[in-house]
């Protein structure tokens, strides 16, 4: 007999300083005294910001003014499926409080948490927080290029860019390799990560802080049912280029930390096409179950449109430019 299912908003409550929301499971309930993000079930007719507003007004009596969907996650417990809607609330009306007699802590989820232990289905999001939201493709096109882009790389870093990824198909041997090697020092020189396109060769990943699997390549890997080899390496990023469902589900086989979906708008590499638009991408987003960035026609200026949406971020080779 299938599990019961449970629909579940949850929320990221989050003070500009960054610090996160948790709160202890009450004596009355299963799992008390382990810490969860707040929120609770979903009622049949309700949506999920619906949701989310009427539980964190009951358990802490705070009126939600602005919350986006982020993540849509599947966690299986011994007796039932959670089925969670993870958002993200950026601001709210009135100071959080216990109404359920349930105790209240404003945690760092950067840094090693204070409280124990955690509800299972609460330990990928806050995983998934380390993640920075914008995430850069490199395009250098060769040796003569390198400067120029390791000058704009440092002057992203200024602006706090954290995550790059070294995407290089025309230019290949000894001369890319070195690259790689340039721009992984300037990286780690700046407390920054840097993933190595599956377009370069496999011996390349040793030293990158992670490998970004082109899609058709994530659909090969996938179908060999084991996750990659490296992904065991502590620290060391997994993430996969989707185009559409079949994509995602590669993804989430391979274990992947994070997707790059689109492209989603008109964009100069790929001329005559439209994109998905941000209906489409928002409906793959909801499916996906791991943070999702935003690729084409994507800079600064699309990152609320983004969120919005359902996206982590936004990834592409413009957000270097501001």
């Amino acid at each position: 007999m299938p599990k019961p299912r449970i629909e579940v908003a949850a929320g990221l409550i989050r003070k500009p300083d960054g610090r996160l929301l948790l709160a202890q499971r009450p004596g009355d309930k299963p799992w008390s005294g382990w810490w969860e993000l707040p929120g609770g079930k979903i009622e049949p007719g309700e949506t999920t910001l619906g949701a989310l507003a009427r539980e964190l007004s009951e358990e802490l009596g705070i009126q939600v003014t602005s919350a986006t969907r982020w993540v849509t996650y599947t966690h299986d417990y011994p007796k039932n499926t959670v089925h969670l809607a993870f958002c993200r609330v950026s601001d709210w009306v009135g100071e959080p409080r216990g109404l359920e007699g349930q105790e209240l802590r404003w945690v760092d989820p950067l840094a090693p948490l204070p409280v124990a232990p955690l509800l299972p289905a609460t330990e990928p999001p806050l995983r998934w927080l380390r993640l920075p939201d914008r995430y850069l493709i490199s395009s250098i096109g060769g040796r003569a290029g390198l400067p120029a882009f390791l000058d704009k790389l440092r002057q992203a870093f200024v602006r706090g860019v954290r995550l790059i990824q070294f995407r290089e198909p025309g230019w290949e041997g000894a001369q890319a390799h070195d690259g790689l090697a340039r721009v992984l020092e300037e990286c780690h020189a700046h407390g920054a990560r840097c993933l190595v396109n599956s377009c370069h060769p496999a011996a390349w990943r040793a030293q990158a802080d992670g490998v970004h699997w082109r899609a058709r390549d994530a659909r090969l890997e996938a179908a060999k049912c084991t996750a990659p080899r490296d992904a065991a390496r502590p620290g060391f990023l997994t993430a996969v280029s989707a185009h559409g469902a079949d994509d995602l589900a590669a993804a989430r086989a391979l274990g992947a930390d994070f997707i790059v979906l689109g492209h989603v708008l008109a964009t100069t590499s790929h001329p005559g096409s439209p994109g998905m638009g941000w209906t489409r991408f928002a409906q793959l987003c909801e499916n996906a179950e791991l943070p999702v960035f935003a690729i084409g026609g994507q800079s600064p200026a699309t990152m609320a449109t983004a969120t919005h949406h359902g996206a982590h971020g936004i990834a592409g080779i413009r957000c270097l430019a501001s």
